[in-house]
């Protein structure tokens, strides 16, 4: 498919996502770029939806970014448990936390580079962040939600989340990239999930 026709089909298909879900957006709670960060990191194989669960007892029992860091890796694998890929995601967190406030002034770096120096974070998380907490655009996130639509609506033909972005890129406006990630994610949840069903009956039908 030429690259303009595919552009067009891409220009359409977010016409009609736009419609769909007005309101699409950031569906994690947290009051702060350093909560956003963590609730990112164990967004990771979770639904949002467990790890608001987790994260309401979380934050309120480590309030500041001192308490990671002088946190109890054993005691903080069991707070956040059901997020599943604990062990990991307890190294990267605090690990991040002594980080930040070793290097980065306590606050959470606004550039990619910065920010991908982080243990834990790939261009996923960093686009997210970067894009919630300071507005900053590099790129297109892709979870499994987007790399599953975005094959299906023959945007990109691969499974890596590199190649995948950059397909995208080149094919979305940059001022439709932020929007693009969460668009893909609730037509994914509200239409086109991952377990067998009638895509006929998918909104977006007849661009598979």
């Amino acid at each position: 498919m030429q690259s303009d026709i595919k552009k067009e089909r891409a220009k359409n298909i977010l016409a009609v996502l736009k419609k769909l879900f007005p309101k699409a957006g950031m569906m994690l709670h947290y009051d702060n770029n350093w909560e956003l960060l963590v609730s990112v990191v164990l967004s990771a194989q979770c639904t949002d939806k467990k790890v608001n669960e987790v994260t309401e007892k979380l934050f309120k029992k480590y309030r500041t970014l001192d308490d990671y860091v002088h946190a109890s890796p054993k005691e903080f694998e069991r707070d956040i448990y059901s997020t599943g890929f604990y062990k990991n995601k307890t190294k990267n967190i605090l690990a991040a936390a002594k980080m930040l406030k070793e290097n980065f002034g306590g606050k959470v770096p606004n550039t990619m580079e910065e920010i991908l120096m982080l243990p834990g974070v790939a261009r996923k998380t960093a686009n997210v962040v970067l894009g919630n907490a300071y507005g900053v655009v590099e790129g297109i996130a892709v979870d499994t939600h987007v790399r599953r639509i975005a094959n299906i609506l023959g945007l990109t033909k691969s499974n890596n989340p590199v190649v995948i972005e950059r397909d995208l890129m080149a094919l979305i406006p940059k001022k439709d990239w932020f929007k693009t990630t969460y668009l893909f994610i609730e037509y994914g949840r509200k239409y086109c999930p991952a377990k067998r069903h009638d895509h006929a009956r998918c909104p977006l039908a007849k661009f598979y």
